[in-house]
Formats: structure tokens, C-alpha cells, sequence
């Protein structure tokens, strides 16, 4: 039964796909047929789920960003629950992503300027998208955070090397 409902569903997205397919051309409007190109390997959702709006590029947010926000901005939302919640801590997120502290630090402070994420020091939220990207305005650099920050790593580096020895 579980089967013949994932083949009925299925079938019905592949119709919904075909059948709201039409792109505008000047005064006409020109039907795109879609068909599944491997259909024995549609996606399914199962545990965990995460989306971007198409919003986001259409409506112009994926040109307005750096590719270090961009690449920040999608791994927050692949790793968030339902309400956009996530809270992998700065090393794990440069880890896991190939960037340094600053460049994530920029990312960061950047996507919180153009208000796609909250950021409490602990907790991440990628936030309901504005109604127009906003423009991001570069922000004089606080001289005490950035060091805070330094210090803060300098010790994370020096306690992780001493947990090592």
C-alpha cells in the first residue's frame, strides 16, 4: 500500500510539474513539459527537512550576497529544523565548510545585516526572507568585538592543543 501511495504521489507531482510549467515570452505564453528524468530516484523527504524559498532567487537575495554568505546562508538552512533553528558552533561551521574564522565572521555579521539570519552568540535562526534584498552597507569594524573574538579563539586553540598533548 505504502508503495502504490509513493507511485500515486508521485505521478501527481510529475503531472502538477508538467502542468504548471509555462514561461512568459514577450505577449505569449509558452506551455514547458517536464518529465522526470530518472524516476526510480525522486527525492523523497524522510527525517530531517530544509528549504530555500524560490524567492530567494528570483527576487534577487542569491545575487545580493558574496559567495561566503551564500555558502553560510545555504548550510545554515540545510542544518536547521523547522523554525530555522541551528546551533553549530563557529569552528565546526569553518570546518565543515573550508573557510576561515574571518571569512565566516564577515558571512555572518553580512547576513545579519541583511536581516536573512538572527544570531544570539550561541543559536542561529534563518529568518522568513524580507520582502526585497537590502543592501548591505559595510559597517565600521568594532575594534573590541573583533578582539573579544580573537581571544576568544586564541583560547579554543590553546585548550584544544592542550586536551591533545
Amino acid at each position: 500500500m505504502k508503495n502504490s501511495l509513493g507511485y500515486w504521489v508521485r505521478d501527481c507531482l510529475m503531472d502538477a510539474c508538467a502542468q504548471s510549467s509555462a514561461l512568459k515570452s514577450g505577449k505569449e505564453s509558452i506551455m514547458i513539459k517536464k518529465k522526470v528524468l530518472v524516476p526510480n530516484r525522486i527525492r523523497q523527504i524522510e527525517g530531517g527537512f530544509s528549504f530555500i524559498p524560490h524567492r530567494f532567487l528570483t527576487d534577487g537575495f542569491l545575487a545580493s550576497l558574496n559567495q561566503k554568505e551564500n555558502l553560510l546562508y545555504f548550510f545554515l538552512a540545510l542544518v536547521s529544523d523547522r523554525y530555522g533553528l541551528s546551533f553549530y558552533a563557529y569552528d565546526a561551521i569553518c570546518s565543515l565548510l573550508g573557510i576561515l574564522v574571518d571569512e565566516y565572521i564577515e558571512a555572518r555579521d553580512g547576513l545579519i545585516r541583511k536581516d536573512l539570519i538572527a544570531f544570539d552568540g550561541t543559536l542561529f535562526q534563518v529568518l522568513d526572507l524580507p520582502s526585497k534584498p537590502l543592501q548591505d552597507f559595510p559597517s565600521k569594524p568594532d575594534h573590541d568585538l573583533c578582539r573579544t573574538q580573537y581571544r576568544r579563539h586564541v583560547k579554543h586553540l590553546i585548550q584544544q592543543s592542550l586536551w591533545e598533548a
